[in-house]
């Protein structure tokens, strides 16, 4: 494989910039991959796994949500951030990478950790057909749940009354990223996405129990999913290279 080159790149929403990394190899009709980070992260929790997918001849993006944490490149507002809002701010990106030169977009992966691989997931089946496959590492399908419970990780708050700000841990959030969920079955959302589906998750998560992806990828049509022994939310680097192996198996 040649040589991978780095690049900053910034895309628009709404009137906010959204900021991040593009990796390639040299070549034309390149395969996309979109990276997106979970909750309170950033790209640099993704751009390893970029970086990897364009060692393996992909053209790779990794990026900031709008208000996606405390460290973020992109705009932000924390308070106005939701898995909505999210999964916009993912569009964006994919039809940014899909109007490159040298990009094929009929190839489009979506991948994503955590709430990333819930907005990415979610993203999948709004865009059916434009999405070749998807790719989700410990997805926090949790979240509806976890609003309903007023438990949000860090967060508590009565879910009959959920204050127009809260904080969880460092980060503040606003009323719609617990409100907007309270209402949705994430699993049947996603789910219709027809697509080929890659789920890992780690036996040991305590943050998001590997029970809701084994619910996701009985609700796919063609999901595969590789449970990984003791595997903790956010792999080890030992975890790290078993669940690239598997994504591996799965891309062409």
């Amino acid at each position: 494989m040649d040589t991978v080159k780095m690049e900053k790149f910034e895309c628009v929403r709404d009137g906010m910039t959204l900021r991040g990394l593009y990796f390639h190899p040299q070549g034309q009709k390149l395969p996309i991959v979109i990276v997106s980070h979970g909750f309170v992260a950033n790209y640099q929790t993704t751009k390893g796994y970029a970086k990897w997918f364009a060692e393996h001849g992909y053209a790779a993006f990794c990026f900031d949500f709008n208000g996606g944490g405390l460290m973020c490149k992109s705009d932000r507002d924390t308070t106005k951030m939701t898995i909505f809002t999210e999964k916009k701010d993912l569009k964006s990106v994919i039809a940014y990478a899909s109007s490159l030169p040298e990009t094929d977009e009929s190839s489009v992966t979506l991948m994503g950790c955590s709430q990333g691989g819930v907005v990415s997931a979610l993203t999948a089946a709004d865009l059916q057909g434009q999405i070749a496959r998807l790719i989700l590492f410990y997805p926090a399908l949790c979240i509806p749940d976890d609003a309903r419970a007023g438990k949000m990780m860090l967060a508590k708050f009565d879910p009959s009354n959920i204050p127009e700000a809260f904080f969880c841990g460092p980060m503040k959030l606003g009323r719609d990223y617990a409100a907007s969920v309270l209402q949705i079955d994430l699993i049947e959302e996603i789910s219709r996405y027809t697509g080929d589906v890659l789920i890992v998750h780690g036996t040991g998560d305590k943050i998001v129990n590997p029970h809701y992806s084994q619910r996701a990828a009985a609700a796919y049509q063609n999901a595969v999913l590789k449970l990984i022994p003791q595997g903790q939310h956010g792999f080890s680097k030992k975890h790290d290279r078993i669940a690239l192996a598997y994504v591996e198996q799965f891309i062409p």
